[in-house]
C-alpha cells in the first residue's frame, strides 16, 4: 500500500469479524487496507467506512457491500442510523495519521519535510497549525505541549515561539523546527520534534475530544457480542481506550451494582495489548508504537473484570 501500510492487519481483522454476514464499520478508512481485508472475510455482510480526509477518496472500493461516509467518526451514530446500519457487529479504528499524510509535505504533518504548517485531517475545516502557532498565547501553547506532547518543557517552548513570531510569523514546518531547536537537548531533537508536532496535531484536530465522543457512542452502536477493535499509537490515546474497554467509561473506574457485580458493557478479549512482531516493525517502522486492544460487548449479564 503506497498510501498507507496497514498496521497489525491480520490480528485486527481476525478479532473484528466474528460473523461473515454481519455489518462492520471502519472509522479510519485512509488507504483502505483494513477495509479491503474486512471485505475479504465477509460473505453477505456489509462494511461502512468513515474518513474526513478528501485524499482518501482516491482509494474508494467498488463493492456493493461497501458504503463510504465522508465524515469524522465523531458522527458515528448519526450516519449509522442514516444508513440503517445501527447497531453493528463490529467497529474498527486505526488512530493517528496515515503514511500518506506524513509523506505529503504540503499537509504539514512532518518536521522532516518542509511545508506550510497545516496538520488538519480535514483541510476544509478548523484552524490550521499555522494559525495555532501564531495566534495561541503563551499559556495556551504551554498547555498544548504539556498535555498532548507530555513535555515538561512546555512553557519554555511556548515562550520561544512567542519570541520568534514577534519578529516574523512562523509559517512552515522547518521554520517551527528551527525556532525550537535551540531549546532541545543535543542528540534528542527528533524525539522532541515528534512530541511537539504530535501535540500541535492533536490540538488542531481535537483528537482526544473526538476519540472520547466516538468511544462513548460505541456502547449503543454495537450489538451484544459485537467487537470493538482499536489501534492506538501514543499513551494518551491508548490510556483512554484501555480505560473505556475495561470499565465502560473514560476514567477506568468500574462501577458496581448493589451486590458488588461490575457494571461494564464490555469484556476484554485480549488481556494485554497486541503489538507488532519484529518482522512487521522491520518492514514498517511506523508500526513500532502500535497497540491493538479488543473488547466484546457483553450479551446480558455483567462479567468479571480482567485485570
Amino acid at each position: 500500500m503506497s498510501y498507507h501500510n496497514p498496521v497489525l492487519l491480520h490480528p485486527s481483522i481476525d478479532n473484528l469479524v466474528v460473523d461473515p454476514a454481519g455489518t462492520y464499520v471502519d472509522v479510519t478508512f485512509g488507504g483502505g487496507g483494513h477495509s479491503r481485508a474486512i471485505l475479504e472475510k465477509l460473505t453477505t455482510g456489509r462494511l461502512i467506512a468513515f474518513d474526513q480526509d478528501e485524499d482518501s477518496h482516491a482509494n474508494l472500493i467498488e463493492d456493493e457491500r461497501f458504503q463510504f461516509v465522508p465524515s469524522n467518526f465523531k458522527n458515528l451514530t448519526r450516519f449509522l442510523q442514516y444508513h440503517k446500519a445501527y447497531p453493528v457487529d463490529g467497529i474498527f479504528a486505526d488512530l493517528g495519521i496515515s503514511s500518506h499524510q506524513i509523506d505529503t509535505p504540503e499537509r504539514g504533518f512532518s518536521y522532516r519535510e518542509d511545508g506550510v504548517l497545516d496538520m488538519r485531517m480535514n483541510c476544509q475545516s478548523g484552524i490550521s497549525a499555522k494559525e495555532l502557532v501564531n495566534e495561541y498565547d503563551e499559556a495556551q501553547l504551554s498547555r498544548v505541549f504539556y498535555t498532548y506532547g507530555e513535555l515538561s518543557e512546555g512553557r519554555r517552548l511556548a515562550q520561544r515561539i512567542v519570541k520568534v513570531r514577534a519578529e516574523q510569523p512562523i509559517e512552515t514546518t522547518f521554520q517551527l523546527a528551527d525556532a525550537l531547536r535551540p531549546c532541545l537537548p543535543k542528540g534528542k531533537e527528533n524525539k522532541y520534534f515528534s512530541k511537539i508536532f504530535q501535540a500541535i496535531r492533536i490540538e488542531v484536530n481535537k483528537e482526544m475530544e473526538v476519540l472520547e465522543s466516538f468511544l462513548t457512542q460505541t456502547v449503543d452502536a454495537l450489538k451484544p457480542g459485537g467487537r470493538l477493535v482499536i489501534i492506538a499509537y501514543h499513551s494518551l490515546e491508548d490510556r483512554m481506550v484501555k480505560n473505556f474497554m475495561r470499565a465502560g467509561n473514560l476514567n477506568g473506574e468500574v462501577e458496581k451494582d448493589f451486590f458488588g457485580n461490575p457494571l461494564t458493557p464490555f469484556k476484554l478479549i485480549a488481556r494485554k495489548p497486541i503489538v507488532p512482531d519484529e518482522d512487521e516493525i522491520m518492514t514498517n517502522p511506523r508500526a513500532r508504537s502500535a497497540k491493538l486492544r479488543v473488547a466484546e460487548k457483553i450479551l446480558v449479564e455483567p462479567h468479571e473484570i480482567n485485570d
